[in-house]
């Protein structure tokens, strides 16, 4: 579901860079319907009060009141209603109990989000796709083995988002890595296949194959039915919210990313910049507009660290000082960066790579973070009442993504030596500032079925 959206009166720093450019100061706008009928409503009840008032002066203790809207004279004596003459308002109605994937909804209304890391396509990768189409028969490209092991946590999940990192090329090429990404969008056949609905596009590489690559990705998506943020097409597609239907409530995700390689775009709206006042007048817009929860992706920090920079740490607790914002993670790094519980909100920094090639030198570009968050919705409001982390590595020979969560049996990714030392680097960053003692806990998906 796409709602248009409209500004706060807030300017991003980019709107006033040129007099060319675009205006992309927001308005705040209300539905005239709705208005109509509030007054309407407000105006029923205030003539309400006023026929009783009316009425009661006309009654003596003990008599009806009349129903037929006219003056009551002393000859005429107004007829006693029957108990259904004036029918009692209905009450709202209760809704349904939606419990939602995964753990026990401790409330009547529950629904999960799982977010992942980065997909990064290298050459590695879709030379292994080759490999594994022959194999399957699955087209001339078959990501779908690389994902695999994803799918028992999309399946858990009611809604999944995805990162797509790079511009795609046409399904035959020509394909290009780093530093300029133009990949196969046979990844993206594979992520729909896994069981995602969404994908973030906001990166330093959203224009590395300019307007025609950005525009390539987005039709990519749109054909596959994966709803889509970060990048557009238009000045009017950037003006919309990507608003998620979970069975429980309606979920909007916002993202931005810090740069873009220093490549300039074509239109100042083609990407989501990072700002925090145009982010969180985007998420108090997704409200106006219907949204019950609003997620904020940050696509930001420092490349293979294991702490999140200053910036990371300023968005995030802005966003989620602002009450409009109720849950925040993000991805870039290439690693795995701490959780932290701020201001009553969920923060994870980082979510390493989804998908990439294996690096000799930085064992943690090959390491990655799938979290999912359970909301869940009491008295009108709704809450992360779960958070579950699974660390993961990427393993080649077969190129593969591999879980490493509590239940999976040691030895099934690579040498035990090896995932342990992972899962151990993975906690101890995920720990640093103490997530579980807020209520973070490792995914065991077995213990769902």
């Amino acid at each position: 579901m796409r709602t248009n959206l409209c500004t706060t009166g807030v300017t991003s720093p980019a709107n006033t860079a040129s007099s060319s450019t675009p205006d992309l100061s927001w308005k705040f706008t209300i539905e005239e319907d709705v208005v109509a009928v509030r007054w309407r409503t407000a105006g029923m009840s205030g003539l309400g009060i006023v026929v009783a008032l009316a009425c009661s002066g006309c009654m003596g203790v003990g008599e009806g009141r009349t129903t037929e809207g006219t003056q009551q004279t002393t000859t005429t004596t107004a007829p006693q209603p029957s108990a259904s003459t004036e029918p009692e308002p209905s009450a709202e109605p209760t809704p349904e109990p939606t419990p939602g994937k995964g753990p026990d909804c401790p409330t009547d209304r529950c629904f999960t989000l799982m977010a992942s890391g980065d997909l990064l396509v290298h050459p590695q990768l879709w030379d292994q796709a080759a490999v594994d189409a022959q194999r399957t028969g699955n087209g001339t490209l078959d990501f779908e083995p690389l994902l695999a092991g994803q799918r028992p946590y999309i399946e858990n999940s009611d809604l999944a988002v995805c990162h797509m990192e790079t511009p795609v090329a046409t399904p035959d090429g020509p394909f290009s890595g780093y530093p300029q990404f133009n990949v196969p969008p046979q990844i993206l056949d594979a992520a729909t296949a896994a069981g995602y609905q969404a994908c973030t596009t906001a990166s330093n590489h959203t224009i590395d194959a300019g307007t025609e690559g950005l525009v390539r990705t987005l039709d990519t998506l749109d054909r596959l039915g994966l709803e889509h943020t970060g990048s557009y097409r238009t000045e009017q597609d950037a003006q919309e919210l990507m608003i998620l239907d979970a069975p429980a409530a309606k979920v909007a995700v916002i993202e931005a990313t810090y740069g873009l390689n220093g490549l300039i775009p074509e239109f100042d709206w083609q990407v989501d910049m990072l700002d925090a006042p145009t982010m969180i007048a985007k998420a108090e817009r997704a409200r106006q507009e219907g949204a019950d929860v609003v997620i904020a992706a940050i696509h930001a920090g420092d490349e293979y660290a294991s702490l999140p920079n200053q910036q990371q740490i300023d968005l995030a607790h802005a966003l989620a000082d602002s009450g409009a914002v109720d849950f925040i993670y993000g991805h870039h790094t290439h690693s795995v960066l701490p959780i932290e519980y701020y201001n009553d909100t969920w923060i994870v920094y980082g979510l390493g790579n989804g998908v990439t090639e294996l690096s000799p030198v930085y064992d943690v570009n090959n390491e990655g973070l799938t979290v999912r968050a359970q909301f869940a919705e009491e008295d009108g409001e709704w809450t992360v009442s779960d958070l579950a982390w699974v660390p993961s590595v990427i393993v080649r020979d077969p190129y593969r993504w591999c879980s490493l969560a509590p239940d999976q049996e040691p030895g099934s990714c690579s040498t035990v030596e090896h995932e342990e030392a992972v899962k151990a680097r993975t906690l101890a960053t995920v720990e640093t500032y103490g997530a579980s003692e807020d209520g973070a806990h490792q995914w065991s998906v077995s213990e769902e079925d």
